[in-house]
């Protein structure tokens, strides 16, 4: 095990894989949430519930249509994200490269058959003996394939047999806390030398009548039009694949990869969501992380009003004077993604030397580039996430 103070052990961010309702690519996703408007909400598809829609991408750029077919929605988006991620660090072609590499997942459970799914309620409506008639379509509408499909490490699977990244294989399943542990695995690994280069990411589709189901029913979801994450009292989710090339410095060096930022700490937190719990939670994670300097943020809040607000109150009383930004406003809520997601931008924003413009009516503007920028995920339900990013220097 490597020593986990060396300089060599820096966990270096190398590639960025982003593909979202603002584009794919990381300058895309500079120059449309530089302009501060989200793109591509679609408030009717699944009324009364937005979403923020995947602007979907020429996929044989990543994908073949033989794979493809194999593939869910989700796992075609997470897929093509990562090839970005790989393609951006300068790794996509380098097979031996691939070969070692580790790979982290943040992942949800498969996506339903729809059509089976309505089908068996409309006839079960009309049925005296549901038991019998679900038997029945068990065995003959769902074969085994189906289930699968299901599988949550499928993601991985798909990367593997695309990309052909075959090193170490996790996929950690559990919304946004699924998020948060993929991220800070990878960065404990590097950092203590067990890996040299990781692939860490997840992947969201909003756009699926069962998920919006679920979190209606949980009373999750914003109704109506689109609102700021900060004034509304609900979620609105958004389809999201991030992946980010992660390394130690010594690896990064050693193959001539240039780095966005480096990945300096992660805390991550659990527990009862009551309002003095959740503040020592996120206290002790911000005092784990001890942002030096000025320091803005990159919020992944939900918008679930209770939580958000909770949020917000904290950070207004420890960094009452630094931007902070609710990129939710901007990409939906991705869940599994979001942390990820989150940490992708900020070190797309270290590179460019600035912070993104305001992305609701009452964040201040950055009247300074950021001497590191703190990550946050809190989770709409439960856990809570927080990450600091910081330049690259000596280089």
């Amino acid at each position: 095990m490597g020593d986990t103070n060396s300089q060599n052990n820096e966990v270096w961010i190398t590639g960025l894989g982003l593909l979202s309702s603002l584009g794919e690519g990381p300058q895309a996703h500079w120059d449309a949430l530089q302009s501060g408007k989200p793109a591509n909400i679609d408030s009717e598809r699944f009324a009364p519930y937005p979403v923020h829609a995947l602007t979907e991408p020429d996929w044989s750029q990543q994908i073949s249509r033989r794979d493809m077919r194999q593939m869910e929605p989700w796992q075609q988006i997470g897929t093509y994200a990562a090839g970005l991620a790989l393609e951006d660090a300068g790794a996509k072609e380098d097979e031996s490269l691939c070969g070692r590499m580790d790979m982290i997942v943040a992942a949800g459970g498969g996506e339903r058959d729809m059509e089976v799914d309505a089908s068996v309620m409309k006839e079960g409506r009309g049925s005296n003996s549901t038991d019998a008639l679900l038997a029945e379509r068990l065995s003959n509408d769902l074969r085994p394939t189906l289930f699968l499909a299901q599988l949550s490490n499928l993601l991985a699977g798909n990367i593997s047999i695309v990309h052909k990244v075959t090193g170490s294989s996790r996929t950690f399943m559990g919304e946004e806390g699924a998020g948060i542990s993929a991220i800070q695995t990878a960065h404990a690994r590097i950092a203590s030398g067990q890996s040299d280069i990781v692939l860490v990411g997840g992947a969201y589709n909003a756009e699926r009548s069962d998920m919006l189901l679920f979190f209606a029913l949980g009373g999750y979801l914003q109704e109506g039009q689109h609102a700021d994450v900060w004034n509304r009292d609900g979620t609105i989710l958004g389809s999201v694949g991030a992946f980010l090339v992660m390394e130690s410095r010594a690896h990064a060096e050693a193959r001539g990869a240039k780095p966005y930022a480096k990945l300096s700490n992660v805390a991550a937190e659990h527990g009862r969501r009551d309002e003095g719990a959740t503040n020592k939670r996120l206290a002790r994670a911000f005092e784990k992380l001890s942002p030096k300097g000025s320091t803005a943020v990159l919020s992944g809040a939900s918008g679930c009003a209770d939580i958000t607000s909770t949020e917000h109150s904290f950070l207004e009383n420890r960094l009452s004077d630094m931007p902070v930004r609710g990129f939710g406003n901007m990409l939906g809520h991705s869940l599994e993604t979001q942390f990820p997601l989150g940490i992708a931008l900020a070190a797309l924003s270290m590179k460019q030397g600035e912070m993104f413009k305001p992305m609701a009516s009452n964040e201040i503007e950055a009247t300074q580039a950021a001497d590191n920028i703190l990550v946050t995920t809190i989770g709409h339900h439960r856990a809570e996430g927080m990450a600091l990013v910081e330049p690259v220097t000596n280089t």
